[in-house]
């Protein structure tokens, strides 16, 4: 049995779509009919050559990290108590650890510290049309969220990741009445974030900063109380602007999507003291801020990878609630380069998402 996929056959080279076997699934895995698969600009990076070193992979290579699909077979050793049948949809949680370390034992199966794997990054990942997963990475959904699998992809990584994030912030105490909390980047993740600052953040202002108008506006229509165009803009013009919405020139919180050296540091400059930014974005490999202020007004920086399974079943239980929006255009896998490259350049609003049902 053959299936279509999308493989990497080289660094800053494009994917090309073969026909290749469709995978056994081993003891322990399940095969699934790859219903959607996200696409994130990590994919990108991935074919860039940004995670060659943490992230080898082995060519071909099938990326794709944001998975739902049916289940098509079940290995010999799957436990019956996980109760799948043949054309139930799950979604599969990417971090795969060896469930030994602390890191496991916590929950926390994406910080493995020991041979963890996360797939489309190691594993094959969902730019095929099936694709084999150990059964106990597969989070089930009801057969009414199963209806927009293209809504369901997403949440794994551009759903999941600022959740995350926002929740560190919100129990680190940055959130809650008469504070701004502030997102950086409304791309795939920045979307979504800006909800959850409105969900988790206790009454606290949400301010959206971003670099087009366009963007600015579907941060708004998902909840943020204000927008500011940070192009070519200084720390006080930020400020000024910042005051004028707000009546303060300073945020307490920040989840930055963006991960650029630029957006680290304009962060950090429009922290207040004991301000944290909490770091989803992967743009830069390196980033700076000067010494003193960061000791001097007690300003924390927190990293936040992705999530963990309880994380990724909360923010799924909050969109069939109804209580997330959905930014997603649908895509076909033919047409994988040419939506990779866009994501490249910035000019994705919400999320792509390649639908193969």
């Amino acid at each position: 049995m053959k299936m279509q996929a999308a493989r990497m056959y080289g660094y800053k080279e494009p994917l090309r779509i073969d026909e290749v076997p469709v995978p056994k699934p081993g003891p322990d895995e399940i095969l699934l009919k790859v219903a959607a698969c996200g696409m994130c600009r990590s994919d990108y990076q991935l074919l860039d050559g940004y995670f060659k070193d943490p992230f080898p992979v082995e060519f071909p290579y099938i990326p794709g990290h944001e998975v739902t699909g049916r289940v098509a077979g079940l290995g010999s050793a799957v436990p019956t108590t996980v109760g799948y049948s043949e054309g139930d949809m799950v979604v599969v949680n990417p971090g795969w650890g060896d469930g030994t370390c602390r890191q496991c034992r916590e929950g926390n199966e994406q910080l493995c510290s020991g041979k963890g794997r996360w797939v489309g990054f190691g594993p094959p990942g969902g730019f095929a049309e099936y694709m084999a997963v150990e059964s106990r990475h597969a989070v089930p959904v009801s057969e009414d969220a199963a209806k927009a699998p293209e809504l369901l992809a997403p949440m794994t990584d551009a759903g999941m990741t600022p959740y995350r994030g926002m929740r560190k912030l919100r129990d680190a105490g940055k959130l809650g009445p008469g504070r701004t909390v502030a997102v950086t980047g409304i791309g795939g993740l920045g979307s979504y974030a800006v909800q959850y600052a409105k969900l988790l953040g206790s009454g606290a202002t949400v301010v959206a900063l971003a670099r087009t108008d366009s963007k600015l506006d579907v941060a708004k229509e998902n909840g943020a109380d204000h927008g500011i165009n940070v192009r070519d803009k200084s720390t006080e013009a930020i400020q000024d602007e910042l005051e004028r919405v707000t009546g303060r020139r300073t945020i307490d919180a920040i989840l930055d999507c963006v991960g650029s050296e630029a957006s680290i540091s304009m962060g950090f400059d429009l922290l207040g003291a004991e301000g944290a930014l909490a770091a989803v974005g992967l743009m830069s490999q390196h980033v700076e801020h000067r010494q003193f202020p960061f000791v001097g007004t007690e300003l924390s920086y927190l990293g936040s990878f992705w999530g963990n399974q309880l994380d990724l079943v909360e923010v799924l239980s909050l969109a069939e609630a109804g209580l997330i929006k959905h930014n997603v255009t649908k895509v076909k896998l033919e047409d994988i380069n040419e939506n990779l490259e866009a994501l490249a350049r910035g000019d994705v609003v919400g999320r792509q998402v390649i639908v193969f049902d």
